[in-house]
Parts: structure tokens; sequence; C-alpha cells
């Protein structure tokens, strides 16, 4: 099996920050999650649209960097950040946004930052409910109520530094409202 240390240079950072995450967690520290965002630093924008889906569902901030929620559907979501070994949710990752009632309406948006490198994983628990898997992980899976969707409504922020990482996110995370959606 190969060492998280030994994959690609780029996810050495992870790895490191995930471990350290795991070992404050299992000696009983509390890493607080989130922060008021540093002056200066561009946010980085994840959409809710009319598929009931983050369109860009994994992105890349650095420590600070602020991560605003859209959410350019009719209907509310919630972002709920969750810990995928013991299935425990957060009580500081934790908003809802309601729906934008059409074009010309303001969008309504969630805003939260990380101060620590890692890992946060995220769903919404309108149109995905938190399972354990065989082997003790916990994951979103679609709730059964939620028809015409086949996958879960959940995402993944990582927190790191890496230059490699930050260059990788989606375009759309560079605008508040996309084009052709609804837009304040």
């Amino acid at each position: 099996m190969q060492s998280c240390l030994s994959v690609h240079p780029a996810l050495r950072h992870i790895c490191r920050a995930a471990l350290l995450t795991a070992l404050c967690a299992a000696a009983g520290f509390a890493i607080p999650e989130a922060q008021a965002a540093p002056a200066g630093r561009a946010p980085v924008y994840v959409h809710m649209n009319g598929a009931n889906m983050f369109l860009e569902n994994v992105v890349v901030v650095r420590p600070g960097q602020p991560v605003v929620f859209v959410d350019e559907d009719t209907g509310a979501h919630t972002i709920i950040g969750y810990n995928p070994a013991t299935g425990a949710t957060s009580k500081t990752f934790d908003g809802v946004v309601q729906g934008t009632p059409g074009p010309g309406h303001a969008v309504h948006t969630y805003t939260i930052t990380f101060r620590h490198p890692g890992l946060k994983y995220y769903y919404c628990s309108v149109h995905a409910e938190l399972l354990k898997e065989p082997g003790g992980r916990t994951v979103p899976k679609k709730r059964p109520t939620v028809h015409g969707f086949g996958d879960p409504m959940a995402g993944l922020i990582i927190v790191t530094d890496d230059p490699h990482l930050l260059a990788d996110n989606p375009k759309t995370a560079r605008s508040k409202i996309l084009p052709s959606y609804f837009g304040g």
C-alpha cells in the first residue's frame, strides 16, 4: 500500500493537513473551524442551481479566504459541514441559504472561512442525508424523497497554500452571479 506522503507532490500538503487534523482530534484538541476573512482575499464562489447540486463541488482556498455559497435556485438549501470519520456535523459550518424568486431579485448567500489547512466536507440536508458505509466512513447519500436527481448534494473545500491546487478551481468559482442564472 502506498504512503500518503509518497503520492503526487500536490497532494502531500493535503495529506499532512488531514493527518494533523486527525491526530489533534484523537488527542482531544479542538481546532476552531471558522474565522473572519483577512482583507484583500477574493472570495471563491460555490453556486447552487435548479439541478439541486453544488456546481463547484470541489474548491480550493487559502486559510482565511472566504467561501461564498450563492443560491441561484428558487428553493432554499443548507450547507452543513461534517466529519466523514465520525459522522458528526459541525456547529460552526452550518448555514441556510434562501432561494432566489427569479431574475432581478437579489441572490442569497452564506459565507464562511477556515483558519487551518485541511479537508472540509459539506452537504445540503434538504437533498442529502448522512449514512454510514461498510467500514465506518460516513458519506452523503441522495435523500429518498428527492426525485429526479441521482447524486447527493454534497461537496468538499480544500484549505491549503499549495499553488498548484489553488490554480485548479473551476472558472465559475471566480464569479458571484453566473450568466443565464438568476441575478440581483
